[in-house]
């Protein structure tokens, strides 16, 4: 297991190392000037001057890069040019709210599909199976900017069942402040007791986390029904219905552990999938989170920040399929010989 972890642990730092220099790249391929960004397009020459060694901008590259990745190794992730405040600052604000709204995705994606892909695999061929499948292409299906808008429609301005946007009601900062502990708004509310803002937290959490859980709860719905049926066909199968077992016993107390390998591996993969696709949600439910954050940040070519956000995800990323590996193994010792 020690073996397994170190060859894992080895190939997130080769891939987060990847992903670093070709963040540096992009930042320096973005057209526009940084010094101008931040001292304004009516600054003294001597002000962006100073703005360009502010930023070792006159700096050869290789030197750059090297004061790029001694800073990101030693907390700095540089300065936002539009909000001026560190961009590691700007992101531990942020992230919050996009962990919450993906996460609670998230759960419900996971609630959903996997129930879904055993009835498709208990019923192969038949009607829940068809239907199963295709509810599940429409869900991968469907572009996420549509569904936003057709929820909000339907559910929040034509029948008033849910709110429009935001993360809760903004009055509530008057009548019932929030203590903030985590910057998470449902797990503070919670912890503080803070009752009106956790239900209202919970109300405007549904239309996005709906949104954002429809791809994943397709996606997999699918691979666990894929991986059920290619289990469920393996002579150790065969051997379960020999001794009496049903259908679905052995679906779900033989096939179904191994068989959740592959699906693990995909929530990993729709974990940062669904952070990026979660921007758009954030636009339309004007979710404050990085969605919001990234997007003022492409408006005003803040390169910083931009790179701040796109090293933040891919990290999760990176994090994610590690825990995943680690979970893979424990459940399935084959894994570690791979």
């Amino acid at each position: 297991m020690l073996r397994y972890l170190t060859r894992r642990l080895g190939q997130a730092v080769l891939v987060v190392a990847g992903v670093v220099i070709l963040t540096f790249v992009i930042m320096r391929l973005v057209p526009g000037d940084p010094a101008v960004a931040y001292a304004g397009p009516r600054a003294s020459p001597a002000e962006l001057a100073a703005a360009r060694a502010r930023f070792g901008l006159d700096d050869s590259l290789p030197v750059q890069l090297w004061s790029y990745v001694r800073d990101l190794l030693g907390g700095d992730w540089g300065t936002s040019l539009h909000t001026r405040r560190p961009v590691r600052d700007d992101l531990f604000q942020a992230f919050p709210a996009s962990l919450e709204l993906v996460g609670a995705a998230l759960v419900v994606a996971i609630v959903v599909g996997i129930p879904l892909g055993i009835a498709a695999a208990r019923y192969k061929g038949k009607l829940p199976d068809l239907s199963i499948r295709i509810s599940s292409m429409l869900a991968v299906s469907v572009p996420v900017f549509w569904l936003a808008l057709a929820l909000q429609t339907l559910f929040a301005s034509g029948l008033g069942w849910f709110p429009v946007a935001g993360e809760y009601d903004a009055n509530l900062d008057t009548t019932s402040p929030l203590h903030v502990y985590t910057n998470i708004t449902a797990v503070d509310a919670l912890f503080t007791g803070n009752w009106p803002i956790l239900l209202s937290t919970l109300a405007h959490l549904v239309l996005p986390a709906l949104v954002i859980a429809a791809y994943p709860a397709g996606v997999i719905a699918q691979m666990t029904r894929a991986a059920l049926i290619e289990e469920s066909s393996r002579d150790h199968a065969r051997l379960e219905r020999a001794l009496g077992f049903g259908e679905t016993a052995v679906l779900t107390r033989f096939a179904l552990r191994p068989a959740l390998n592959p699906v693990l591996s995909l929530i990993a993969l729709v974990f940062a999938y669904s952070i990026v696709n979660g921007f758009l949600v954030e636009a339309v439910f004007n979710w404050p989170g990085l969605g919001r954050y990234a997007a003022d940040s492409i408006r005003s070519l803040d390169t910083p920040s931009i790179a701040g956000v796109t090293l933040l995800v891919a990290i999760l990323y990176v994090v994610a399929n590690l825990a995943v590996d680690l979970v893979q193994g424990v459940i399935d010792p084959r894994v570690r010989s791979r």
